[in-house]
């Protein structure tokens, strides 16, 4: 039996109404660098089909080559909730250590520029 991987998302502000959204950060095994690309690519198209994706980007960083940035935009905590229950998601999250140092860093961003709906 497979046990899906939890992240703890941060609760809505009282006055939050805009979309939810977050900056990853992650750094490659030197090693694996261009197969983890290959990897967060992979993701990129079927999140960006999901109900409540308003934004999904990998970036890699121009000078160190083994850092790769992620950027995403949600219309709900819920949405994001369903996204990272997905199963080519859920993948990802239980073999990423093979691909990365350390962990995952995750900012949290509340939107305090107006966004359009």
């Amino acid at each position: 039996m497979s046990t899906n991987i939890v992240i703890e998302l941060p609760e809505i502000l009282p006055n939050e109404k805009v979309p939810y959204a977050l900056v990853g950060r992650v750094h490659a095994k030197p090693e694996m660098s261009d197969l983890l690309e290959k990897r967060l690519l992979e993701l990129v198209e079927p999140t960006r089909r999901e109900e409540g994706a308003m934004q999904y980007h990998v970036h890699r960083d121009r000078h160190d080559l083994n850092l790769f940035v992620f950027y995403e935009v949600w219309r709900s905590k819920k949405d994001l909730e369903d996204h990272l229950n997905k199963p080519y998601v859920q993948s990802f999250l239980k073999d990423r250590l093979s691909y990365i140092e350390g962990d995952m860093e995750i900012t949290w961003l509340t939107m305090a520029s107006s966004h359009p709906s």
